[in-house]
């Protein structure tokens, strides 16, 4: 079973008057920023969906940075939390998600709604993922008068380190050295898509996990989820470039509540996940207080016609 990751680690949810601490004013994410000024989808439909079965998202509503480019169409059935964690492109663990959801109105949980939505110019239309994030923040505020900013809160975080200097372990290898992203891979390259996350059970029972063409900030986002940390990671690395990663380890719960990816491991052997990061990654977790990115959301309502 191979899936891909939905929501990893920081920034997190807060309503107004729920966060606790010190907060301050958080400047603009530098991928929104990047990817221009306000867009809108040129047509969309909100449909409520009563029957309880989710359709297929015409692409991963992920918070990573691969995408297959369809001409600028958006579909997808699914609740109110996946698109606004794509919207932000939120990286969130399990324990983000319940906290994010246990203070939202129910139907943010429960209800489907189904989108269909058309980017400017279509078919012809080729934006970037992070412009198809930023039409979904325009239809979430213009239908769910969808109202948030950002803040930053001083937090538990762990810092991720090397445990050498400038000397990443054997499962870290520099992208330039395995297969560029645009060529045909082996059946046997993990993961064969570039700029996602992904995670597959073995035969064995352990888990394998991976991207290739990825960052260590990116690696730092996602060790929360599939490691169960409860705290979001800080890469402290020192490197920068791009990496192809894999690790392969004993999970130790299903990554989110309600899940049955991770098998009974009682007769599985192998390293558990932070062996797995300090001998196959040469990476450790310290922990620290640092900075926290927060989404506040200020105002949400039940959406209105089309």
């Amino acid at each position: 079973m191979c899936i891909r990751f939905l929501t990893l680690a920081a920034p997190i949810f807060a309503f107004v008057g729920a966060s606790a601490g010190i907060a301050q004013p958080a400047a603009e994410p530098e991928w929104q920023a990047a990817a221009g000024h306000k867009l809108s989808f040129e047509v969309a439909s909100v449909m409520l969906d009563t029957s309880g079965i989710s359709k297929p998202a015409s692409f991963p509503l992920t918070a990573d940075d691969s995408f297959r480019d369809n001409g600028g169409a958006f579909h997808a059935d699914l609740q109110l939390a996946v698109y606004i964690q794509f919207a932000y492109k939120l990286w969130m663990f399990p324990e983000q998600v319940e906290a994010m959801l246990s203070r939202m109105p129910a139907w943010v949980r429960n209800d489907h709604y189904e989108i269909e939505a058309r980017a400017p110019d279509y078919p012809h239309a080729h934006p970037p993922r992070d412009q198809m994030r930023l039409m979904m923040q325009s239809l979430l505020a213009n239908r769910f008068k969808f109202a948030a900013h950002f803040e930053t809160h001083e937090g538990p975080i762990f810092a991720m380190t090397l445990l050498k200097p400038a000397k990443p372990g054997p499962n870290v290898r520099p992208h330039d050295e395995g297969s560029p992203c645009d060529a045909t891979v082996s059946a046997t390259t993990f993961p064969q898509q570039c700029d996602a996350w992904m995670l597959e059970m073995q035969p064995d029972k352990t888990a394998l996990a991976g991207s290739r063409n990825t960052t260590m900030d990116l690696l730092a986002r996602s060790l929360p989820l599939f490691g169960h940390l409860g705290r979001p990671v800080v890469n402290r690395t020192g490197m920068s470039g791009r990496y192809d990663v894999k690790m392969n380890f004993v999970m130790s719960a299903p990554i989110g509540p309600g899940s049955n990816i991770a098998p009974d491991n009682s007769d599985v052997s192998g390293p558990t996940f932070l062996e797995a990061l300090r001998d196959q990654l040469g990476l450790k977790l310290e922990p620290a207080v640092g900075p926290i990115q927060v989404l506040v959301i200020d105002h949400i309502e039940n959406p209105t016609g089309n």
